[in-house]
């Protein structure tokens, strides 16, 4: 079986562990013939956008990949066309198509393709929210409810499924689009099972590495800190003034210019250690050796990742991003700040029940809820 996922909104980046990467990877794992039509744009290594001349060729999972130029403007233009598109399309002949984000002009396209051959499935997936879009009144209205609207409503007749890849952007799809509840549903993001897998036997080697001994309680955040999430300074703040000299903190990612300073700052305090920006499989190794991982601001794809590895987890409190609680392995924060984490934290640290309960609840249930192996069979189910 043939299935072409669709990634046209966005850039499409090799090697990265989004969900359209790893998707793909375990549907080529299943044995399915697997292409993926992307535009030429990626994100480079210091997370700027850059244009690449290569066009086809097959990725390190073994997937085809097919990249189409846009007519006008980059891969962030609004009103962005691929000329190419339905003539590559028709070329791979899929008997599935999986269009990742319905939000660009040319899903009308597709709409025609798929009118035309009635045998192909199509599945719609959505990543957009009201934190992430749609925040003016022109982009809701004029926008959201104006063309994508009209753009996804040429494609709904067609489509088995829209899923919402968080109970927040399910509402999105309903109420932004007006799309049947029958026809929307919950596909989650995901943690990759083999990267799991490998950094289950990391632990204690990361441990070492870092100089964390077996009684400390590690506390692990990451990701791009950025005027988007700022809060990782308070977080930082609280375990640098923490009353336990036991808790230390690791922190990975990038760190955004004007916010250097009281980051540089805060690092020369001894129990915090930053490790610089990280591959992905050694995302999931330093996250596995913690105790506790917080990520106190945005949601990013990394706290299902969190969830996924079997760690207690603290959280912003966000309506609708709720999903990663599987029972009690998640503390949710309305009030993030540096006095609320350090509460936190320390109340974890000193009750060691109620971490221990956090902790099977997370052991037992993470992987099992955010394999993408069982996500990717449960994407293409009829």
């Amino acid at each position: 079986m043939k299935i072409v996922h669709i990634c046209l909104c966005g850039a499409m980046t090799d090697g990265f562990n989004y969900q359209e990467n790893v998707i793909t990877k375990y549907h080529k794992r299943m044995e399915y013939d697997v292409t993926i039509i992307a535009s030429q744009w990626i994100w480079d290594s210091a997370g700027k956008l850059q244009k690449t001349d290569t066009t086809d060729y097959i990725n390190d999972d073994g997937v085809k990949m097919v990249r189409l130029p846009i007519k006008h403007g980059t891969v962030n233009s609004r009103l962005k066309t691929y000329p190419n598109l339905y003539g590559a399309v028709e070329k791979e002949q899929p008997d599935i198509l999986f269009i990742h984000d319905c939000q660009f002009l040319d899903i009308r396209k597709l709409a025609v393709y798929a009118r035309k051959h009635p045998s192909v499935r199509v599945y719609v997936d959505n990543h957009v929210d009201y934190s992430n879009g749609a925040h003016g009144w022109l982009s809701r209205n004029l926008l959201h409810k104006g063309l994508w609207r009209i753009c996804v409503k040429k494609i709904e007749p067609y489509v088995t499924k829209f899923y919402g890849v968080l109970p927040a952007r399910v509402e999105f799809l309903k109420e932004m689009y007006g799309l049947p509840a029958n026809k929307c549903e919950l596909l989650v993001m995901g943690a990759d099972d083999e990267l799991v897998e490998k950094a289950a036997s990391t632990r204690e080697t990361i441990r070492n590495k870092y100089d964390i001994q077996s009684d400390d309680f590690l506390v692990v955040t990451g990701g791009k800190i950025n005027q988007f999430r700022p809060e990782t300074l308070e977080l930082m703040s609280a375990v640098a003034e923490s009353k336990y000299r036991r808790i230390k903190m690791l922190i990975f990612g990038s760190v955004e210019e004007t916010l250097k300073p009281r980051f540089d700052s805060l690092c020369k305090n001894d129990r915090l250690q930053f490790v610089g920006w990280q591959n992905v499989e050694n995302t999931y190794c330093l996250m596995n050796a913690a105790d506790l991982i917080v990520f106190p601001g945005l949601h990013s794809v990394m706290w299902e990742q969190a969830v996924a590895l079997g760690i207690p987890c603290v959280f912003r409190d966000i309506e609708g991003f709720h999903h990663v609680d599987l029972g009690g392995n998640a503390v949710f924060l309305k009030d993030v700040t540096e006095d609320s984490l350090k509460k936190t934290i320390e109340d974890l640290y000193s009750s060691p029940d109620e971490y221990r309960r956090m902790k099977d609840i997370a052991s037992r249930k993470g992987m099992q809820y955010f394999s993408y192996k069982n996500i990717s069979k449960r994407s293409i189910e009829k």
